[in-house]
């Protein structure tokens, strides 16, 4: 499989401080896609990446934007790295850009900053059925991890989800190698 790169008039790029209320618009407009579904407890849909976290993840080279030809965000990938894994935290797509290869884009961008760091997995965390979730991230080269193959820092994030009223039976953990870059 290969890395998918933007669709054309779009660029893979850095964000700057002065963009993180465009990001968190993002971020915000792209759980709504969850309202109705039951998935997210109600309040979790005006929940988005803190501002802070967003700054940081600028600074350690863990934040990447698609944009389209007039330089307006179309959405974001943040990162960061664990135990040898590069973990894919958050991707959020504006819903107006949506179903374009955006999503797509920012994982091989991803893809390429775990080839980047000297890494060769990268793993998620995402509901198992919703089309623009578990199907999505199965288009896109990841396999779901069997819970034997879980490492202790996952079934972390596993227990701080299930605290904040997330279903985990209804999530899993994917995985996808960087053995063919």
């Amino acid at each position: 499989m290969s890395i998918r790169r933007p669709p054309a008039g779009y660029e893979t790029a850095g964000a700057a401080p002065e963009e993180i209320p465009a990001l968190i618009a993002i971020d915000l407009a792209a759980g709504k896609i969850f309202e109705g579904t039951g998935l997210l407890p109600e309040a979790q849909l005006d929940d988005h990446v803190p501002a802070n976290v967003l700054r940081e993840a600028m600074q350690t080279g863990h934040l990447h934007t698609v944009r389209d030809r007039k330089g307006n965000l179309a959405g974001f990938a943040l990162t960061s790295v664990r135990e040898g894994w590069l973990y894919l935290d958050q991707i959020s797509v504006d819903p107006a850009y949506g179903r374009q290869g955006i999503g797509s884009a920012l994982i091989g961008r991803v893809m390429l900053e775990a080839k980047d760091r000297g890494l060769k997995r990268v793993t998620l965390s995402t509901f198992r059925d919703p089309p623009w979730n578990g199907p999505f991230y199965r288009k896109n080269g990841f396999r779901e991890l069997p819970r034997k193959k879980m490492e202790k820092w996952m079934i972390e994030i596993e227990s701080i989800q299930d605290d904040n009223g997330l279903n985990v039976r209804d999530r899993c953990f994917m995985a996808r190698r960087l053995g063919w870059l």
